[in-house]
């Protein structure tokens, strides 16, 4: 485990996306996906892109987009160059040059397997995804369900590509994951909001704090 990378996701607007840079986020999420409270409209995400300081890291979230299409739009919004995709079906596909995030949910040793298995045939076509996102799985939902991820299940767990840890995760759980898990990145969307798709600057302080303060520990 490295130095931990944070992202704020499900940013809807752009004194959210600020503030998320000042807290000291490394990355923001954009959701794409229209049925999400946290969706947002290709005019305001480039407002919001507009805004980020340099070196804050936007990602476009697409789900159940056909991978060349979710490529297509980050494309016509500019400014993003990481896709993270959740969907029923993971396709293996050149996403070049947008760096691709698979997103997982998980309950079981079985949906582990699935993991590295998706991850095994993007390496053996030459196409890697630059990490996995994990989640807890929630059957017709596609993250941001506030439910906690099965982090004893992935304490040992190696995809063989950096794991972003997401699901459930709050300023008061944050710590104890990241100690459990040593993860590349955490997530978090609902864990800092006052309400779906409205970030609460508090909230996103104190998660970024402690996020970082049990890394450290980590490290040590």
């Amino acid at each position: 485990m490295s130095s931990l990378r944070i992202k704020i996701c499900g940013i809807t607007n752009r004194a959210d996306a600020v503030e998320a840079a000042e807290s000291g986020a490394d990355a923001i999420g954009l959701n794409f996906y229209a049925p999400s409270p946290r969706s947002i409209q290709p005019k305001a995400a480039a407002e919001v892109l507009r805004s980020l300081p340099p070196f804050v890291e936007p990602v476009g979230v697409f789900v159940n987009e056909p991978l060349s299409e979710a490529c297509r739009q980050a494309r016509n919004i500019g400014m993003l160059r990481t896709i993270q995709w959740h969907g029923d079906h993971h396709q293996v596909y050149d996403t070049f040059p947008f760096r691709y995030i698979p997103a997982f949910g998980v309950q079981s040793k079985d949906d582990l397997v699935r993991i590295q298995a998706h991850v095994a045939a993007c390496k053996e076509l030459g196409h890697p995804p630059a990490a996995v996102l994990i989640d807890a799985r929630v059957e017709g939902q596609y993250g941001g369900t506030g439910v906690q991820a099965p982090w004893a299940l992935l304490a040992d767990f190696d995809p063989g590509v950096p794991i972003v840890l997401a699901g459930g995760l709050t300023a008061e759980n944050v710590a104890e994951a990241v100690q459990l898990v040593r993860p590349y990145a955490v997530d978090v969307a609902s864990g800092v909001e006052s309400s779906p798709g409205k970030k609460d600057a508090e909230k996103m302080r104190r998660f970024i704090a402690n996020a970082r303060s049990a890394a450290a520990a980590v490290l040590s």
